[in-house]
């Protein structure tokens, strides 16, 4: 099929498509720009399959979206449909990492200070959230990686660059300013 259309341009093939409505001009569209796709969605997941998923459900978004709207710049806007669906799922990506991490945290927290209500619970785990996000940069990736991975220090310094006794001193340091923070935001919380 390729050689077949290949004098056709992608406008010509868009004009096609909305003309008669036929997907098998945007098939060979679609097909031209497959590896530009693979390329941006491996750039930003860094995970293959996550990648080659990610265009089969580009492909579609693309089929569902030019049914609706006209499109005159195909591969400035292909590659923005490509780049947005790959920031949705690094933003739900990290927004799981951080509920799961703040979870992990919050009852590390509740089991040193006792067992509070499930009402305090939801309220520590949003403060730890907040917490989590004012350490330095280098304490809150080993906290993340340690206690939301399951990262052992040797690992983490290999992720990382850091040394065993920077991982440890970081981990370390991060936990207590974690639960420093906390505690102070559950004391301003109480007095208002």
């Amino acid at each position: 099929m390729r050689g077949k259309y290949q004098h056709i341009t992608d406008q010509e093939l868009l004009d096609r498509f909305y003309q008669d409505r036929d997907n098998e001009w945007l098939g060979v569209l679609l097909e031209r720009y497959t590896l530009l796709l693979l390329g941006v969605c491996m750039k930003y997941l860094r995970n293959e399959e996550q990648a080659k998923d990610s265009v089969q459900q580009i492909f579609l978004k693309v089929i569902q979206e030019l049914q609706k709207y006209r499109v005159d710049y195909f591969k400035s806007w292909l590659y923005m449909v490509a780049k947005n669906h790959c920031l949705m799922i690094l933003r739900d990506r990290q927004g799981k990492l951080t509920s799961e991490l703040t979870e992990k945290l919050a009852s590390a927290a509740q089991e040193e200070a006792g067992h509070p209500s499930l009402q305090q619970d939801e309220h520590t785990l949003s403060l730890v959230e907040t917490a989590l996000q004012e350490l330095n940069p280098e304490q809150q990736q080993c906290v993340t990686l340690f206690y939301l991975h399951k990262k052992s220090y040797q690992q983490i310094s290999e992720a990382t660059g850091f040394s065993m006794l920077q991982v440890k001193s970081y981990i370390q340091n991060g936990k207590r300013n974690l639960r420093i923070l906390v505690e102070r935001k559950l004391k301003e919380s109480n007095k208002t």
